[in-house]
């Protein structure tokens, strides 16, 4: 289980930064956790994103 959480938490920081490892995503086993951690990562970004273009265009 310790395993599943670290490649999500590594598919998560790569998410955040931008940065996708074929090779993790590609993993038999652990591939889909990474690529579920990545995919958070991204949303999350998209998120901040957004919060900021609302905080822009509206001034609050």
């Amino acid at each position: 289980m310790d395993d599943e959480f670290g490649a999500y938490e590594s598919g998560r920081a790569d998410g955040l930064a931008g940065t996708r490892d074929a090779a993790r995503a590609g993993h038999p086993t652990l591939g889909r956790d990474y690529r579920i951690g990545f995919i958070d990562g991204r949303l999350e970004v998209y998120r901040l994103h957004a919060s900021l273009r609302r905080i822009v265009e509206n001034g609050d």
